[in-house]
């Protein structure tokens, strides 16, 4: 049941935060897609769409979004619960204390493989709509359309090798970077999780979470921006995935893949991989399960 408990509160933090925040992702979509038009920045990109399109059109994707991330995050985070417990298991406490970081490394990118599998459909469908606003009116009317006119495949997958290559170092590093980070932070004010409060420990998850996520978005931008671009309609020209998506690299520079949206994006995932810590930790309390962590042999009450 612990591996049940972690799979939903993952799907629920990660589903919820990533819905709450639609509108700063589809401000940053457009702005990687069409720099020419969103170049003033993330609020001025706010008023562009708003004053074009109208207020609503800031939710555009929000159905593929919380449910494909809620899924993501039942894989993801349920998944490297079971891969820290399980190599934890195999390894002993005193090997997995010391080869932690390799073991959250290892985890995530399991996880977030599998987790990827599921999310990709509904990653592709949130980009097409959002590129495209009159494409289709929402989820239920969009997949059919996409399979209809590009197959499963190319209409659903074409983003799968940017969708890894994006997805997986980010969730190596967000995972890596925020278990070390909470443990420097506790370092620092000299106290250990079992002498904080509830609220002070999701603090703790708090701090060190804003810092993975800007770590972590800042490593997977580049691949963030391609994907957004491969699926836009004709994006690349008609060749395979891989040339499709060695054209838009060209075409667009190394310096505007890793800058276009750079801000915004650091924006959304430090508060959205902040809040879904915090979300987290609190559903799991919630659901009973003492969330497992790491114990470093010489000082059990770590």
């Amino acid at each position: 049941m612990y591996f049940i408990k972690g799979a939903l509160s993952g799907g629920i933090c990660c589903g919820v935060t990533h819905g709450a925040l639609t509108p700063v992702d589809v401000v940053k979509t457009r702005i990687q897609l069409e720099p020419q038009v969103y170049n003033k920045g993330m609020v001025a990109g706010f008023r562009q769409i708003i004053a074009k399109e109208g207020a609503g059109a800031l939710l555009t994707g929000f159905g593929p979004t919380a449910l494909g991330y809620f899924v993501q995050g039942w894989f993801k985070f349920g998944g490297v619960e079971l891969f820290k417990v399980q190599a934890s298991k195999i390894l002993g406490d005193e090997a997995a204390w010391n080869n932690r970081v390799a073991i959250y490394l290892g985890a995530a990118a399991a996880a977030e493989f599998v987790a990827d599998i599921f999310l990709c459909p509904l990653e592709a469908t949130r980009i097409r709509l959002v590129s495209n606003p009159s494409f289709a009116n929402g989820l239920a009317d969009a997949f059919p359309k996409i399979i209809k006119q590009d197959g499963i495949i190319k209409g659903f997958y074409s983003g799968f090798g940017p969708i890894l290559f994006k997805q997986i170092p980010y969730t190596m590093a967000k995972f890596a970077v925020q278990g070390i980070a909470a443990e420097q932070i506790y370092t620092a004010i000299g106290r250990k999780p079992q002498e904080l409060s509830s609220n002070e420990n999701l603090g703790v998850s708090l701090g060190s979470g804003v810092i993975a996520g800007v770590a972590a978005a800042i490593i997977s931008h580049p691949a963030d921006t391609l994907l957004s671009m491969v699926n836009k309609e004709g994006a690349g020209g008609n060749g395979s995935i891989t040339s499709r998506l060695m054209n838009l690299a060209r075409e667009t520079g190394l310096a505007r893949l890793c800058l276009n949206g750079l801000g915004p994006r650091c924006v959304m995932i430090g508060t959205l991989t902040a809040g879904q810590f915090v979300l987290f930790d609190s559903v799991m309390a919630a659901t009973g399960a003492t969330k497992f962590h790491f114990v470093d042999p010489s000082n059990p009450d770590h």
